[in-house]
């Protein structure tokens, strides 16, 4: 069977991350998405999730949130529009999933952002999850493995 690489990518203006691990759940890399002048490096970022294998990506489907200020849901907004159109660019496949579905699927509702580090923390003893603000990390890491189950299943 030809390897297959899933991504999974954590929408943020400045705070994003993304998340890779092979057909067999292994872990393949994770990071933080690439910034530049306070805008998503896509060019960076395209580098990053283009690969020479079938390459599944899920987005987290995110909306602005109430309160949240003109200028600081704009930047948001403008983030996940880049990241969704490298996604769409850069994978044979792009899944839009919103944060309360591979949270389910990971028992993760109604839990606290530390909670997604621990679980991936206890999966991927080798991906680099060692700092609470490595949170986003551990998350586009877990919807990867939400990714590749429905797309293997």
């Amino acid at each position: 069977m030809e390897k297959k690489v899933f991504v999974g990518l954590d929408p943020g203006s400045a705070s994003g991350a993304w998340g890779s691990i092979d057909q067999d759940g292994l872990y393949v890399g994770c990071g933080d998405l690439p910034v530049q002048d306070g805008r998503i490096n896509a060019v960076e970022l395209m580098e990053i999730v283009w690969n020479d294998l079938p390459t599944h990506i899920a987005v987290e489907d995110v909306h602005t949130m109430p309160g949240q200020g003109i200028s600081s849901s704009g930047k948001f907004m403008r983030a996940a529009g880049s990241i969704e159109a490298v996604a769409a660019l850069a994978g044979d496949s792009l899944t839009l999933v919103r944060p309360q579905v591979w949270k389910k699927y990971h028992g993760l509702i109604g839990t606290e952002k530390k909670a997604s580090l621990e679980l991936a923390r206890s999966i991927w003893s080798d991906a680099p999850l060692k700092l609470a603000k490595h949170h986003g990390r551990a998350d586009a890491l877990l919807m990867a493995m939400w990714l590749r189950y429905n797309k293997l299943s």
